[in-house]
């Protein structure tokens, strides 16, 4: 969708009402308690309500949504969720504030419950047959830090599932405290679908992953002797740590897994290009809010 196309559909509160009523409702109404589909509707000051007709629970097109209880206004929101749709660069919060005329604080927490929602989709969908597995390590070590595996940089656990032909399919990417054996096991049950084959480098961690229900192949890396050795996943790491850097200068690593998260979900909807709006507003309406002080514990 282009830009002129989107002010020209959703230029009004009302138009992106209308259209999340839609979204979250895309069979017709039906009650959130009951599953009731009929409802009286009634408007506040703010809101229209609906409230359903068998057990009189109240609603708005917001609640279950990232959107809901907000205080900014829709328009805004669908702006936030087309920038964010339509650059393969990533918004930043400093950018998407003077985009949308909000406060850093407002457009940071906007940006955290939509990367939400990303990680709720891709969390649904595990790796599978040829996956590529390694640790990265992201951030600058800190005066006097160690440099490699030892590192005191945050360490990032990266699985790549292949085609039949060797190219890249789908990717995971979590933060992790360790690069044990136990954790490398954890990341996999939960990543990776069982007798799927495993291809990592030959760190004596990675070899747990034998008696876990996966095949296991590794080698020594040498990017000189096996350039092809994990090729594709070391080209999306590297992707992804100027993805980061590029956009998000001075990143929190308390914070790192969401943008992270941000990343896999480009990465894996990349030739959906064209449907990112709709697919992302979709996303933004069937999932739950998080609030700022869930994201700052």
């Amino acid at each position: 969708m282009s830009l002129i196309s989107f002010q020209n559909q959703f230029s009004t509160q009302e138009a992106c009402h209308d259209h999340l009523f839609s979204l979250k409702w895309s069979n017709g109404y039906n009650c959130e308690k009951c599953g009731h589909d009929a409802y009286f509707e009634t408007k506040t000051r703010k809101h229209k309500l609906y409230e359903c007709k068998k057990c009189r629970y109240q609603s708005t097109v917001t609640v279950g949504t990232v959107m809901e209880k907000t205080r900014t206004d829709l328009t805004k929101w669908f702006l936030a969720i087309y920038l964010i749709a339509h650059d393969k660069r990533g918004v930043s919060a400093t950018r998407l504030s003077e985009e949308l005329e909000v406060t850093y604080k407002t457009a940071w927490l906007m940006l955290h419950k939509i990367r939400q929602a990303m990680r709720k989709r891709d969390a649904e969908y595990t790796l599978a047959g040829i996956v590529e597995l390694d640790d990265a390590f992201f951030g600058a070590p800190s005066e006097g830090g160690k440099r490699g595996r030892g590192t005191d940089k945050t360490k990032v656990l990266v699985g790549l599932s292949l085609n039949k032909k060797g190219h890249p399919l789908y990717l995971k990417m979590e933060v992790v405290p360790n690069i044990k054996g136990e954790t490398l096991i954890d990341f996999a049950k939960k990543s990776i679908q069982p007798g799927s084959t495993i291809n990592s480098d030959a760190y004596r961690s990675y070899r747990a992953l034998e008696g876990a229900g996966f095949n296991h192949e590794y080698q020594v890396y040498n990017v000189k002797e096996s350039p092809d050795h994990l090729h594709w996943l070391h080209t999306v790491l590297s992707n992804a740590k100027a993805f980061i850097g590029g956009t998000y200068h001075g990143l929190d690593s308390k914070h790192l897994q969401a943008y992270l998260d941000e990343f896999c979900y480009r990465f894996n909807r990349r030739k959906f290009k064209g449907e990112w709006f709709s697919r992302l507003g979709t996303l933004c309406a069937s999932t739950k809010t998080i609030t700022y002080s869930e994201l700052t514990a």
